[in-house]
């Protein structure tokens, strides 16, 4: 599902008072290059180790600190954050953290956040060995497992202490992996379905919050006859991270999709499943006159379909040795449908997907359907491929090249897009 690559998850990293803090910063940066919207918390001890404007840095968003509503923090962000997030991670866990949370005390704000916190929780422990080995961090240890916290670690390694032994944090890769497999087995969130908003300021990419936004995906499926059809290789993995993405930065995000083996990012308005060009034609018209702010149009639709689909299997003793398939033209949606709604304002992205003179053709094909903007990409290019892999694009508008990307997965691919289609529709409009 689409959680296992952190597309459409969020995840709460609790920072408490260990040295091994340092690494968690490096953790941080780990989550948001997976695609997981990140957002972080940290006592008042963690706080002597690593500064809160490092993760504020590294995650994008405010650093909750304080349950007094001072230094930069809300009186209630202690709730929404609990409210906002679908995994908790703590690391470093340290004992006393761990006792706190065996015990349901709540006395600063990781702690507090623990208890209000009703999700699937990843502790990454990291403390002298004596006191990981002591009876009573063994009790606290069973207790939380029992409750259902799953650890990460501690390591064999070096310690602050100068001892060579167990308590050292798991590594933040090993962390990260723990956090893809919880991701993993969280439920799909039901179309539609609403999420607490997070605290004031929390929500990257704030030009989106509010926005309604149609996106497009996968291929489409055109039928030969009732067992066989023409369709093409994409799997729908990059207009997925963007309609993940774009819901996480506060967008009421509609999402059509061809055919894909795929669940739905969470937190969507919608989501209008078709099989055809036809179908992805006339689900695309409805969206448009229901009302939308931008149309990102990153599905592959098929260009022709068969003219006469059979009703019943065709038999190769039938066709012969040779078969010469009779193919039209499937509807232009952003040449023939689009144009009828643009008088609403709706901004248009389209997708150019070429294997030779890449930059030339998109913004051919810009000009020529009156495009705002085109994402161009090359999927047989090093860098890039379809799927689960790394990509790479190119961002243009009508003046010629805005951005590009260099290669990095979709998840991460995603909302850095959508940054610079912000920007450059903010410096558009400007």
């Amino acid at each position: 599902m689409a959680g296992a690559t952190g597309s459409d998850t969020h995840v709460l990293l609790l920072v408490t008072g260990g040295i091994a803090a340092y690494k968690s910063c490096y953790l941080a940066r780990l989550l948001v290059q997976a695609g997981f919207a990140v957002r972080g918390a940290m006592t008042d001890a963690a706080a002597r180790f690593v500064s809160p404007m490092t993760f504020e840095v590294l995650t994008g968003a405010p650093v909750a600190c304080d349950l007094w509503g001072e230094r930069g923090t809300a009186a209630l962000d202690h709730i929404q954050y609990a409210r906002w997030a679908d995994i908790a991670v703590v690391a470093p866990a340290t004992a006393n953290t761990m006792a706190k949370a065996a015990g349901g005390l709540a006395d600063n704000m990781v702690a507090t956040l623990l208890l209000a916190f009703p999700g699937p929780v990843v502790m990454a422990p990291a403390m002298n060995d004596n006191m990981w080995r002591h009876a009573a961090t063994r009790a606290v240890c069973r207790t939380l497992q029992k409750r259902g916290v799953r650890f990460v670690g501690p390591d064999q390694g070096f310690l602050a202490c100068g001892t060579t032994d167990e308590g050292r944090m798991a590594e933040p890769e090993d962390i990260l992996a723990e956090v893809r497999r919880v991701a993993a087995a969280l439920p799909p969130r039901a179309a539609g379905e609403g999420r607490e908003a997070p605290p004031a300021g929390c929500v990257a990419g704030g030009a989106w919050t509010g926005r309604r936004v149609v996106v497009t995906a996968g291929p489409t499926v055109e039928p030969i006859d009732p067992v066989r059809y023409v369709a093409n290789r994409s799997t729908g993995a990059m207009g997925y991270a963007l309609a993940g993405a774009a819901a996480r930065a506060g967008a009421e995000v509609t999402l059509i999709s061809g055919p894909v083996a795929l669940a739905p990012p969470r937190g969507l308005a919608a989501v209008v499943g078709v099989e055809t060009g036809r179908q992805m034609a006339t689900a695309v018209d409805a969206a448009l006159t229901t009302g939308a702010d931008w149309l990102v149009m990153c599905a592959a639709v098929a260009d022709f379909t068969p003219a006469e689909p059979a009703s019943g299997k065709l038999k190769k003793d039938v066709l012969g040795n040779n078969w010469a398939l009779q193919m039209v033209r499937n509807p232009d949606i952003l040449g023939e449908v689009v144009p009828r709604h643009r008088a609403t304002g709706v901004k248009v992205v389209g997708f150019a997907l070429e294997t030779e003179d890449v930059i030339a053709r998109a913004l051919g094909k810009l000009r020529a359907k009156g495009l705002d903007f085109i994402v161009a990409n090359n999927p047989t290019a090093d860098g890039s491929g379809f799927g689960d892999v790394v990509h790479e694009v190119v961002l243009l508008g009508p003046g010629g090249e805005l951005w590009r990307s260099g290669a990095c997965r979709k998840d991460a691919l995603a909302p850095a897009l959508l940054a610079q289609l912000a920007a450059a529709a903010a410096v558009a409009g400007a």
